[in-house]
């Protein structure tokens, strides 16, 4: 997804702005936490999560990170809607959120039911600037399998290249990186929330 002709009431990359909005609100009520008090632990305005909680707000992947930081739930909580029992998603679906840094969408495939500690991605990424991932909360581990182009994934300071089927594994708690090498670059990435 490039962000050309962007559909209004979804973020960056799809994933419709009236689910973020909710899920933001219900996490921080049951944080028991303030506007203020989300906004300084994510590094964010104020002003900026007010908009994203009355879902006018466009958020970036790093935003949504760092908010679920803040609230301690994992990324998919915040972007995914209930889900049927069984489902299906066609390539090029599913909800999606662009990073403001990289040419990078993440699109969350299954977000982890309860009791379950795991989320799945399709990670769509061109070469460009890297997309620098700042650490989730503590025990995260992604596992990343290749499925075309060329990548440098891992942690920050040591990426690894991987090509096609490829598979790494790192600790998602620590600065990592994903870069692409060439276009067209796909993965498939499990965040596991130990």
């Amino acid at each position: 997804m490039t962000g050309d002709g962007q559909e209004a009431g979804r973020a960056a990359g799809g994933a419709p702005l009236e689910v973020i909005a909710a899920s933001l609100r219900r996490e921080r009520r049951r944080a028991g936490l303030s506007l203020t008090e989300v906004a300084r632990r994510a590094g964010i305005a104020k002003s900026t999560l007010s908009q994203l909680e009355s879902g006018t707000g466009n958020p970036s992947v790093e935003t949504l990170w760092a908010l679920g930081v803040a609230l301690d739930v994992p990324f998919a909580r915040l972007v995914d809607p209930p889900r049927p029992r069984v489902q299906v998603i066609r390539a090029g679906e599913g909800p999606a959120v662009a990073s403001e840094r990289a040419d990078y969408v993440a699109t969350l495939l299954a977000s982890c039911p309860p009791n379950a500690r795991r989320d799945i991605y399709l990670i769509t990424v061109q070469p460009g600037p890297p997309r620098e991932s700042d650490p989730h909360m503590p025990g995260v581990v992604e596992h990343v399998v290749l499925a075309s182009g060329r990548a440098r994934i891992g942690v920050a300071e040591d990426p690894v290249e991987l090509s096609p089927g490829d598979y790494i594994a790192y600790p998602g708690d620590e600065p990592h990186v994903f870069e692409a090498l060439e276009p067209g670059t796909v993965a498939v990435m499990v965040s596991e929330h130990v």
